[in-house]
Order: C-alpha cells, then sequence, then structure tokens
C-alpha cells in the first residue's frame, strides 16, 4: 500500500448508496471501541493512500488491515465481523463448506442492484 499505513483497519465503502450507509451505520454501533476506521470512496484524498483503483473501489466495500492486506466484498464481512466485540462469533460461519460461496453470489447480486435498494427492497 503506497504511503503511511492506516494504526487501524479501515472500511472504505459507497457514500452515496443508501444500503451502504445503513450497513455502515450498523458497524458503527457495533464497533463500541472504534476499533474501525470508515471511509467513503467519494473522499478522495484520503481513499488515495490505499493505492485501490476507483472502479474496485465503487464495486465493493475494501476493509484495508494495517499490515496491508485488502479483502473485498464478501470477503471483508467475516474480518470485519471478527474485528467486532461480541460479533466474532459469526465471522465463524464464513468457514462452513459453501457459505463463503453463497456470500459471494449474495454481495454480487446486492452490489448490482444497490442504487435500487430502498428500506430493504429492490424495486427492479
Amino acid at each position: 500500500m503506497p504511503g503511511d499505513r492506516p494504526s487501524r483497519p479501515t472500511l472504505i465503502y459507497d457514500g452515496e448508496c443508501g444500503f451502504c450507509r445503513a450497513w455502515v451505520d450498523r458497524v458503527r454501533r457495533w464497533d463500541r471501541e472504534q476499533r474501525i476506521s470508515v471511509i467513503p470512496f467519494q473522499d478522495e484524498a484520503r481513499v488515495a493512500a490505499f493505492g485501490i483503483p476507483l472502479p474496485a473501489l465503487a464495486a465493493a466495500m475494501h476493509l484495508v488491515l494495517p499490515d496491508g492486506h485488502v479483502f473485498a466484498g464478501a470477503d471483508a464481512a467475516p474480518e470485519i465481523l471478527r474485528l467486532l466485540p461480541g460479533k466474532r462469533w459469526l465471522a465463524g460461519g464464513f468457514r462452513l463448506p459453501g457459505v463463503r460461496s453463497v456470500a459471494r453470489r449474495l454481495y454480487a447480486w446486492i452490489a448490482r442492484r444497490r442504487r435500487c435498494l430502498v428500506r430493504g427492497y429492490a424495486i427492479d
């Protein structure tokens, strides 16, 4: 990762997506110890330091760890859960056979429709 590495995990998300903002708000509520920094990808000055191409940031959330590891889309979910007090046990579900594959497909489906998601319902 170019430049200085963050001192804590950083979640980069779509700040213009209501669905995404709702989930980030949930992560913030669960993150009582403020272990995760959150940045909308539209904050180009801040996200430039991570060296992730803008099209990739627009396509999926990214979790960047202080050691430089990057997890995108559904692969970020269990890593986020591991960082949240009281939610680590949920990350274990991603180790079950087939769960990660289903999570990736579900994430891709939601990501393609997130502009249409209102109050949790797709309006296609």
